[in-house]
């Protein structure tokens, strides 16, 4: 056939036979592969040292700031900082601790399990005897794969609740408070982002180097490693899913409760130190939206190198350029961490924050940048690691999977990801920012009230699907037709060789989120708070873009490993087609269609539950000490009971959901064949990325709407609406109208949505 993008060549098996390799030698360039890898994966940990060195010298003091005078308010107001920094971290402490509990037991049971099935499954059919060696390293990998998560998961929050406290004493600098928050924010994101890529690439490529001595160095030796590799990114998305999931309901069901006992029912300020739920609230910002995003993403990488060096391995051609050819998706991955480090400095030294205007600005330009000078980079690496011969009728390239392939296809397959990233990153940031028409019209809805905000929140959410899901398909049809399933993996690599400092945008987020209530509590001057509030606002957008990154990247992911799947199902020899007239097949479509809905209705269904007890409890402190009602009076709630409930709560519903996902695929394999699984794969893949995306961009704008409405943007409409709210001084208290109270509830229904169920979906 004709070697077109609509009808990519396909190799016969007489183009296959007479030219199995194409006579390719090792590429000498190869060894500067794992020179590349280590040498990264190194520089990566050693920068996120540097930058938490940095955040380390802002001190807890509020009036640290050059020119700072002390006062018997800001003794005060110390001491209530430190009290809160370590409750937060007590309470975020006490929560991984025991879900990671869990997790260690889950990872054992499982690991004993794999272990029996893959020897069973692998047995040789003349003797019958189990192959205990590739059960045994495939747990291995399993193993390794999860703690790293969880390593990853940890590092994470452990920063966060490091960084919080220091980011509100950053904002207390009256000359260069936007730059010190911002910087301190920032670069609390980076120690994550970077100290994640790191070691996620040592630990995958120090594994891959113990495990090559026990296969034989051939073709099938290397299939063989490559299989049994596979389980470090399944250890990965593992804890990723009880990540997303127990982080998840926690946040949310202290968010959620927070805000209806407190905002809306007592017309409580936000993070008022009054409401019992404030500190559960904070808390939650740090084992859901970062200790469960570094899971999220981690599992997102190891899949996809997994997956890129599972279907590379099947490919004789790159096997014979040399270790050097089948390591790139990992160089890849490499350089990526010294192009965003590059560009860090971007943000906080070259083009620094100086006032509202210049943060989604500075983040914005994170994007770009890293994805600018990512782009040579890339292409070099493809030139010089890929092979480039002859075999047949594919001249100048190499064949994977039955495809006509070459490193400037490989090319175009990465920067179809890297771009479309991009792309995805900033249609998220159109849809969910309050500097744009979408969330505005949401907030001019809450004029009628909560009931048209929900509409129209609905509707953005469902019409920000649109371009995501074009931008996908595209990079699906375009990688497919240039490199197969090999070019599907190497593209959702490309939408994560930035993933450092998509991270780091992303955990910036939920640390200005966790200034602003630390500065709320101890009661700070207002200037503060609305710095807070402004990094915030742009840390709901950043967030956002965060998911959406996982969101597309999980959709490459789960494509290219479902194509590794056949990929190896043909080399055994089983010829495996994916026929949707065939009525298994598209049974199983139909079911995993459905998932998505049923595993969302269980986490949202879970958030409510554990938002009834939280309101419950607070209700009961109100009533059982009406004080905490009073404005500034020094009586204080038990934080501890509400910490609590939400600790139990998430724990216990957690495991429901992670079943449903894990067991679906191998009920429907044993029960009803592969030809089952390939529709119910297929069919959550196209179901679950529009949820994802409609559920967390619908959240993120009905989030902004409320900081829209908060920080003054429709401060005329509600003073001719409600005049009862503007004072005699002509001040209008926006967050006392019933505007900004329908508001409240969007955002409060929002919740769930886009830190629960959306993110989890994409796992």
């Amino acid at each position: 056939t004709l070697d077109t993008p609509w009808h990519p060549r396909t190799m016969d098996s007489l183009d296959m036979a007479q030219c199995v390799n194409g006579g390719i030698e090792p590429l000498a360039s190869g060894a500067l592969t794992t020179p590349i890898i280590v040498a990264t994966g190194i520089i990566g940990i050693v920068f996120s040292i540097f930058l938490l060195r940095q955040v380390a010298s802002v001190l807890l003091d509020v009036t640290s700031a050059p020119g700072a005078t002390r006062t018997a308010d800001s003794a005060e107001q110390n001491t209530k900082l430190v009290e809160l920094y370590r409750a937060i971290t007590v309470g975020a402490s006490a929560f991984l601790n025991a879900e990671y509990k869990l997790c260690a037991l889950f990872v054992a049971v499982v690991s004993v399990g794999i272990t029996l099935l893959i020897s069973w499954a692998t047995k040789d059919p003349a003797t019958g005897e189990w192959a205990w060696t590739s059960g045994l390293i495939s747990a291995l990998s399993f193993f390794v794969g999860a703690v790293t998560s969880m390593v990853s998961g940890f590092i994470g929050m452990r920063v966060a609740v490091f960084s919080n406290a220091r980011c509100t004493v950053g904002a207390c600098d009256p000359s260069k408070g936007w730059t010190r928050s911002f910087n301190t924010a920032f670069r609390a994101g980076g120690v994550m982002g970077f100290s994640l890529t790191g070691i996620a690439i040592l630990a995958l490529y120090i594994l891959l180097a113990i495990l090559r001595t026990a296969f034989p160095d051939s073709d099938e030796g290397y299939k063989q490693l490559m299989d049994v590799v596979a389980g470090f990114g399944l250890g990965g998305s593992s804890i990723a899913m009880f990540g997303r999931v127990g982080g998840g309901i926690y946040t949310k069901a202290a968010d959620v409760g927070a805000d209806l006992a407190g905002k809306v029912v007592e017309n409580l300020p936000e993070d008022d130190p009054h409401n019992p739920g404030t500190i559960a609230d904070n808390v939650g910002d740090n084992v859901g939206d970062v200790a469960g995003m570094g899971s999220d993403l981690f599992g997102s990488f190891g899949e996809a190198s997994c997956a890129a060096l599972l279907v590379g391995a099947s490919s004789p051609m790159i096997v014979a350029a040399g270790w050097g050819a089948l390591m790139f998706p990992l160089a890849l991955s490499g350089v990526g961490i010294l192009v965003c480090m590059a560009t860090s400095f971007v943000a906080t030294d070259l083009m620094p924050v100086r006032d509202e205007k210049g943060i989604e600005s500075a983040l914005k330009m994170q994007l770009l940048v890293s994805t600018l000078l990512m782009t040579p980079c890339v292409y070099a690496l493809a030139v010089t690691l890929l092979p480039a011969a002859t075999c047949g009728m594919c001249v100048g390239g190499f064949v994977v999977g039955g495809v006509c392939s070459s490193p400037l296809k490989a090319f175009f397959c990465v920067g179809f990801g890297l771009w479309g990233g991009c792309v995805i990153g900033f249609v998220t940031e159109y849809y969910t920012s309050f500097s744009y028409t979408p969330v505005q019209e949401v907030a001019n809805a809450c004029r009628t009230g909560a009931a048209t905000n929900i509409i129209y929140g609905l509707a953005l959410g469902y019409k920000s699907a649109i371009v995501p899901v074009f931008v996908v398909a595209f990079i699906v049809f375009g990688a497919h037709s240039l490199a197969g399933f090999y070019g599907i993996s190497l593209a959702a690599l490309g939408m994560l060789a930035t993933l450092a400092t998509c991270l780091s945008i992303d955990v910036y987020g939920p640390v200005c989120d966790n200034a602003g209530g630390i500065a709320e509590m101890c009661e700070l001057h207002p200037s503060v708070r609305e710095k807070t509030d402004a990094l915030d606002a742009a840390g709901n957008t950043t967030a956002a873009i965060g998911k959406g990154f996982a969101i597309g990247s999980a959709c490459l992911v789960g494509l290219a490993l479902f194509g590794a799947f056949v990929t190896r199902l043909n080399d055994t020899g089983a010829k495996v087609t994916v026929d949707l007239l065939d009525p298994l097949t598209f049974a199983g479509l139909l079911v995993g269609s459905m998932l998505p809905y049923w595993f969302s209705a269980m986490t949202m269904k879970s958030v409510g539950k554990a938002a009834n007890e939280m309101v419950i409890e607070i209700k009961r402190q109100f009533d059982a000490n009406p004080n905490l009602l009073i404005p500034n009076h020094p009586d204080r709630p038990d934080y501890d009971r509400c910490i609590k409930i939400s600790t139990d709560a998430s724990l216990r519903e957690m495991i429901a959901p992670g079943a449903l996902v894990m067991f679906a695929p191998i009920v429907a394999g044993v029960v009803f064949g592969t030809k089952s699984v390939t529709g119910l794969l297929a069919g959550g893949i196209a179901s679950g990325v529009q949820m994802a995306v409609s559920a967390s961009n619908t959240g993120g704008a009905w989030d902004n709407a409320k900081k829209y409405i908060g920080k003054g943007g429709l401060n005329d409409l509600i003073a001719r609406v409600e005049p009862d709210v503007v004072n005699e001084l002509g001040d209008v208290k926006q967050k006392k109208s019933q505007i900004y109270k329908a508001a409240v509830t969007g955002d409060t229904v929002g919740d769930p949505l886009k830190d629960t169920s959306g993110p989890a979906l994409n796992i």
